[in-house]
């Protein structure tokens, strides 16, 4: 029962912080992102528990008080990718990297079609030279796309 009260805390917090976000958010046109680079919540998951495959650097490229609320287990914050500190952030997490690292970047922060954070992150991954980056489908918002459907969270930093 604790539990599901603390979900439900956490998924409320979160919507409320998402709606905010969502209404001063712009489109980024994170629906150019070509389908063969998307990854259903469904799908990472399966990556994600799967001994076989090889585990992706998962990265957050939202605001911190949604990643502070819930994220996925592992997953590292950068920053909003839709700043200049952000997509410097990201650059230099990465640059040392293989340019075949499996990387996953997400935010949730609103609908997809209003995400200022994506489509920067893709493109700076990209221009970088990464070929085996995926982002995160989240149609809604990480709340509702994530979190209300019992996947893997933690709270926190």
């Amino acid at each position: 029962m604790t539990f599901l009260l603390n979900k439900a805390k956490t998924t409320f917090a979160f919507a409320a912080t998402a709606a905010i976000l969502a209404s001063i958010c712009v489109a980024y046109q994170a629906g150019s992102v070509p389908a063969s680079r998307l990854v259903n919540p469904d799908e990472l998951v399966k990556i994600l528990q799967s001994s076989r495959n090889e585990k992706p650097m998962i990265i957050q490229v939202g605001f911190r008080t949604l990643y502070e609320q819930a994220h996925i287990p592992g997953a590292e914050y950068i920053g909003p990718a839709s700043k200049p500190s952000g997509l410097q952030q990201l650059r230099k997490r990465v640059e040392s990297l293989p340019r075949t690292k499996f990387i996953v970047i997400y935010c949730g922060c609103c609908p997809w079609s209003h995400c200022p954070n994506i489509k920067p992150a893709v493109d700076a991954l990209r221009a970088m030279g990464f070929t085996n980056v995926k982002v995160l489908y989240i149609s809604d918002n990480f709340g509702a796309d994530w979190v209300d459907k019992g996947y893997p969270v933690t709270e926190g930093q």
